[in-house]
């Protein structure tokens, strides 16, 4: 049965942006019922066990990026090892996250959503300093150059995409020339700029457990 990445959102009663262009648009299911699924949902109000508010500040985070929860556990994980050895906790994580293959492509604006992202990756699209990679979890580095395949740019989703490409701004920490496809990781992922849509010191005390 497939997920219905809407219900989902409504469920934290927060956009995760799931769906692409239509989390930005009136059709958006937070503009339309922003509450939980269920008839009685509008009325229902309960405390919230401090185990409970950890795991939904976790599962926000980790459906925000399409990560399963190993994934995502083995992230926080390699920064709880480094505890006292980095400076936050927190940004640490997000660079972690933010430097995933599939997440740049979809910071770039190539990709609608993470989701969408992994199956670019996943389809090889992609050169990483000419070499095809299409693991979405390869972990880019400053310096890195992106691009597309010789011969995918005539497929009709990359011509198509380039109208919407001139209306979106790249993260400060990436250059993007949009005609070529070209990419490049100038810097590092800052958590300023992310602005992440969960609590991530939660998250540590969550599995720290």
């Amino acid at each position: 049965m497939k997920k219905n990445l809407c219900k989902t959102c409504r469920r934290f009663s927060q956009k995760l942006f799931l769906k692409g262009e239509r989390c930005f648009s009136p059709r958006c299911a937070m503009v339309k019922k922003p509450y939980p699924p269920g008839m009685k949902a509008k009325k229902r109000k309960f405390r919230q066990a401090e185990y409970g508010k950890q795991l939904v500040e976790k599962q926000k985070l980790k459906i925000s990026y399409n990560l399963s929860e190993e994934q995502f556990k083995k992230y926080v994980n390699q920064v709880l090892k480094k505890r006292g050895r980095v400076g936050d906790e927190a940004e640490e994580l997000i660079k972690k996250l933010e430097k995933r293959l599939d997440n740049v492509i979809y910071r770039l604006g190539i990709a609608s959503s993470r989701k969408q992202a992994r199956q670019l990756v996943s389809h090889a699209f992609f050169l990483i300093n000419g070499k095809s990679i299409d693991i979405p979890s390869y972990e880019v580095r400053q310096n890195d150059v992106i691009t597309l395949k010789k011969g995918k740019m005539q497929k009709n989703f990359f011509k198509e995409i380039l109208v919407v490409l001139k209306k979106k701004t790249v993260p400060s920490w990436l250059k993007f020339e949009k005609e070529k496809f070209k990419a490049e990781v100038i810097a590092e992922p800052s958590l300023k700029e992310v602005v992440p849509n969960a609590k991530i010191s939660v998250i540590f005390e969550f599995y720290s457990r």
